[in-house]
């Protein structure tokens, strides 16, 4: 394995690889949390009426017009990223909620109530 692995590292630094730079290289497009996170501050709102709200199964019953994924607008079960957030939340509320492209649009990553 030393025999393999010393060649490799040499013909690395002499084609301009640095150790350091490769560690410092920003490595957020791999899906990290920190990317994840900026995706679903990034992903557009849309609008719907909470209709249920199921605290065992960690979901949430909207009423939405079209998504902008190009999911139709309808009535259905989402799950929901943080279940604290089910808490905040009332039947006949109206809020403004962000979807994961994901998990095929079937989880609610972000939301608002609207005021």
């Amino acid at each position: 394995m030393r025999t393999f692995i010393a060649p490799a590292l040499i013909v690395l630094a002499s084609a301009g690889f640095s150790m350091q730079a490769m560690a410092q290289t920003d490595h957020s497009p791999h899906g990290g949390p920190a990317a994840m996170q900026m995706a679903a501050a990034e992903t557009p709102l849309a609008e719907g009426v909470v209709k249920k709200i199921d605290k065992s199964t960690g979901r949430v019953t909207l009423s939405h017009g079209p998504l902008p994924s190009g999911m139709p607008a309808m009535t259905m079960a989402y799950r929901v990223k943080d279940v604290a957030w089910l808490d905040q939340m009332k039947e006949g509320q109206k809020i403004r909620f962000a979807t994961d492209p994901a998990s095929g649009g079937m989880t609610v990553v972000r939301f608002e109530p609207v005021k």
